[in-house]
């Protein structure tokens, strides 16, 4: 049976860097939110369904996704990011389940911001929570982005808090700055791989 991981955290926890350094150890990544910006553009049926929702205006002419629309459609309505996440989530989510049947490698990790939001993180065998603290993680986020504090804050107010994510974390990593990420993962990919988890 080859393992199922989930890489998740929050927004300026660090999650890609982490899913890279597995990425390195040869373990195949299947990045779930760069899948839906795909999907969304490539899927036809999803393309049908968004505009069928949120209208034409959802795409540009060329077909593109007209994204500060939606993102305008949704970010201050709860009911309308539901509806959108409803049509796409079970899109990827049976797209990643697809990938994974593919792999070869020990295990894979899917790698998603909003994994135990979607309920997605129920299909993996394990998930490993990357947590910063909230400080670290807004300014991160501002260099990276080019944003404000408040505008990180209103992005970080959408996902759920890290004390409610551990819960149902498997695993956590910490990503403080002071703790060193590789043997974190080092020491996770090799209970991985052995099977010996604790």
């Amino acid at each position: 049976m080859q393992l199922k991981i989930g890489v998740t955290g929050g927004i300026g926890s660090g999650k890609s860097v982490v899913c890279r350094i597995f990425n390195v150890l040869g373990i195949p990544v299947f990045d779930a939110d760069a899948e839906a910006k795909r999907l969304m553009t490539t899927e036809a049926s999803l393309r049908n369904a968004i505009r069928a929702e949120f209208g034409t205006e959802a795409y540009h002419e060329d077909g593109t996704l007209n994204r500060p629309y939606l993102a305008d459609q949704v970010f201050n309505d709860e009911q309308r990011l539901k509806i959108l996440n409803g049509l796409v989530h079970p899109v990827v989510i049976r797209k990643g389940e697809e990938w994974a049947q593919q792999q070869k490698a020990p295990y894979t990790i899917k790698e998603a911001a909003l994994l135990f939001e979607s309920g997605s993180f129920k299909l993996n065998h394990y998930t490993i929570l990357v947590s910063a603290p909230v400080g670290i993680r807004i300014e991160r986020v501002m260099q990276r982005d080019g944003v404000t504090a408040e505008q990180v804050k209103a992005r970080m107010e959408r996902q759920w808090p890290d004390e409610r994510k551990r819960q149902l974390a498997d695993f956590v990593i910490v990503n403080d700055g002071i703790q060193a990420l590789i043997p974190q993962v080092l020491a996770l990919d090799k209970q991985f791989r052995s099977g010996q988890l604790q």
